[in-house]
């Protein structure tokens, strides 16, 4: 038995933001039509450092993608020179059950994150969209930028992160990469400048409290909010949650994990029934997407293991063309 194991420089070099939003598209559409199996993730916690690693697993029987992924998220790990979210993937044969490929999940897993708020940017944000505030100067926040500028005409965008030197770094770096990616990409000194004038909003952190205050968003503004994972994790205001159209990923897995929505539900700011959609449920036409010019839209995201495995199967098939990896014998 043959097993192709692909590096994190594979992986970058086999799929595009492109390709991920409309593999990502179709793996929510199998979510919601009853498509995939995807249980819900185990979460192993670590306390003393405020960290947990995830183990998901998915299935999606229309594409042929099965996959089991384990990533971790640490936040302190920037002090150290490390990525906050680093995993590694196993790509399954969905008709013998044997391993396939073991590849790098910490690249991909901030691909298909972003290449979610993509198709959740292009089905939400007004069509006029053009400035965006990015909170959290890391791999996620990039490819969170990445996917709204391939749906979006940007013409400005700014960073808003708690460490000063690795925002100054992101903003150069992303100056410098051309493409979608305006050149106006500057650092935000408050959190009030981050988001004044956004048409859209990504909150890639890990935070426990509200990035930003409801009072200083503009009209017609759209949220990604995509880094609170757990039910003690919380990046957006409670006011704007209450006020905003709901979209998610999984309901199910948001009710378990989302502490952007659970909070609220607890104190009884809001009710299950606010929970406007699924992403995939837009998708197929069963929903509707924004209803006005100034209505404030929310995509809550906690991640969900169709991503992975839908991209997944597309990186391994791009490798096998390509020849990148090395194959080894099990």
């Amino acid at each position: 038995m043959k097993l192709r194991l692909l590096t994190h420089e594979d992986v970058r070099h086999t799929v595009s933001m492109a390709q991920a939003i409309a593999e990502v598209k179709g793996a929510f559409a199998q979510l919601s039509s009853g498509r995939a199996d995807v249980p819900l993730r185990t979460q192993m916690f670590v306390p003393e450092l405020d960290a947990v690693t995830l183990v998901m697993p998915a299935h999606l029987s229309e594409s042929g993608s099965m996959a089991i992924k384990v990533v971790s998220v640490f936040p302190d790990n920037p002090r150290l020179g490390l990525p906050t979210t680093q995993g590694i993937l196993l790509v399954v044969d969905p008709k013998t059950g044997s391993p396939v490929a073991v590849m790098d999940a910490t690249y991909l897993t901030a691909l298909r994150t972003g290449a979610a708020s993509g198709v959740a940017t292009d089905l939400l944000a007004r069509r006029d969209a053009r400035s965006v505030a990015i909170f959290g100067a890391g791999n996620q926040g990039r490819t969170q930028l990445l996917g709204v500028c391939e749906v979006r005409r940007i013409e400005k965008v700014r960073v808003y992160d708690q460490y000063p030197e690795r925002t100054q770094k992101f903003v150069a770096e992303l100056r410098k990469a051309g493409g979608r990616v305006p050149a106006d990409v500057s650092v935000a000194t408050s959190s009030q400048e981050a988001v004044a004038d956004a048409d859209v909003i990504c909150t890639a952190t890990t935070s426990r409290t509200a990035l930003f205050k409801d009072a200083d968003l503009k009209p017609g503004v759209h949220v990604n909010a995509i880094g609170a994972h757990t039910i003690e994790m919380q990046e957006v205001d409670e006011a704007t949650v209450a006020r905003a159209r709901i979209v998610v990923d999984s309901r199910v897995a948001a009710m378990a994990e989302a502490g952007d929505l659970v909070i609220p539900l607890r104190k009884g700011l809001i009710t299950e029934q606010n929970i406007h959609a699924e992403l995939g449920e837009i998708i197929l036409g069963r929903k509707p997407g924004r209803a006005s010019e100034r209505e404030v839209t929310l995509f809550k995201s906690v991640g969900n293991a169709v991503q992975d495995a839908a991209v997944a199967r597309l990186a391994l098939l791009a490798a096998q063309e390509q020849g990148l990896g090395i194959e080894v014998e099990l």
